[in-house]
């Protein structure tokens, strides 16, 4: 093994399928999470410097095994930010099989959960990152939002050289927590967005908001912890919680694929239903709720019944038009 460098191999609990969950970042053109012919790589920060994560699938979707090799960094902090990738980013540390047994004879699910067996959530590095992601992805298509990120990533993120070619880390909260909302803005963003993103930032950068204290609470309360910071609606922390967090029970029902296209597969329905339809729907899924959302938006994309502004997708992912409905919090500034 060449100096500077850590191997290992893990074996997912479950069925498992690094394609299908990593070909969200594909679509997307992310230039962060990085899907190629050898399979999927980030950089990562360790300490003072930074690290590149490479993951391939050596097993089948069935007996899945994942070979795990960091270039940049030795020691057992390498081998935790490897983890953090594995588990948070291509979802490969929760266990599949009580979801699989819970929902294989689902009649609105089962199908789907066959067909794309080893599918995972497609998640982020951290609570910041998801949080930018959620916030870029109001109320406008994906294809812009990520062209906003990408551009983030660019202005903001640190670079390294590794194995022949550059790659590029997300943004820390602290980085963007010394931007101006008025610089903030010159990436296309709305002065709400700028705001939002700058204060999240702040508050980050901080200790005002923890993620580490928002990983101890329940869903609910973490809800209401990230509602309280203006610009943060039910929709966008929902969404933090399921990206960021790796929440396995968070079901976004005000979005838009979910009231529009999945309540008229569900339910019959040529007219949207309500976001409190749509959450007493989801009961029956619990506590595995974020699944079946990934399970159902996906199911919904095979079937060509998503167009390609909402759900024109191989991997679940909300879509971009939800209002922030939901109850009134306490703003924090």
């Amino acid at each position: 093994m060449p100096r500077g460098e850590v191997e290992f191999e893990v074996a997912p609990r479950g069925a498992y399928s690094l394609a299908r969950t990593s070909a969200r970042f594909a679509r997307h053109g992310d230039t962060v999470n990085v899907v190629d012919l050898e399979g999927f790589a980030r950089l990562v920060p360790i300490g003072r410097t930074h690290a590149l994560v490479r993951i391939a699938q050596r097993g089948s979707v069935a007996h899945p095994k994942l070979s795990v090799r960091v270039s940049g960094a030795q020691g057992d902090a390498a081998r935790a930010a490897a983890e953090r990738v594995l588990e948070r980013v291509v979802g490969a540390g929760v266990d599949l099989r009580p979801f699989e047994r819970a929902l294989a004879g689902d009649p609105l699910l089962g199908d789907t959960l066959r067909a794309q067996r080893g599918l995972r959530v497609a998640g982020s590095y951290g609570l910041f990152e998801a949080l930018v992601g959620a916030v870029l992805t109001q109320q406008v298509n994906l294809a812009f939002a990520f062209s906003i990120r990408a551009a983030l990533v660019a202005a903001f993120g640190e670079r390294a050289r590794i194995a022949g070619r550059e790659w590029q880390a997300f943004p820390t909260a602290e980085r963007v927590a010394r931007e101006s909302e008025s610089t903030l803005r010159a990436f296309r963003m709305t002065a709400a967005k700028a705001g939002t993103i700058a204060r999240l930032a702040r508050a980050l950068a901080e200790g005002a908001l923890d993620e580490e204290r928002l990983r101890a609470l329940g869903d609910e309360e973490a809800i209401d912890e990230l509602m309280r910071w203006k610009g943060v609606g039910r929709w966008t922390a929902e969404i933090a919680l399921l990206r960021g967090l790796g929440r396995l029970d968070v079901f976004p029902a005000g979005d838009l694929a979910v009231v529009k296209r999945l309540a008229l597969r569900w339910l019959g329905r040529d007219q949207p239903a309500s976001e409190r339809e749509m959450r007493l729907f989801s009961e029956r899924w619990r506590p595995y709720r974020s699944l079946a959302l990934v399970y159902a938006l996906e199911g919904l994309a095979a079937s060509g019944s998503g167009s390609s502004r909402a759900t024109n997708t191989t991997s679940a992912r909300p879509s971009e038009g939800h209002p922030e409905r939901g109850r009134k919090r306490r703003r924090r500034a």
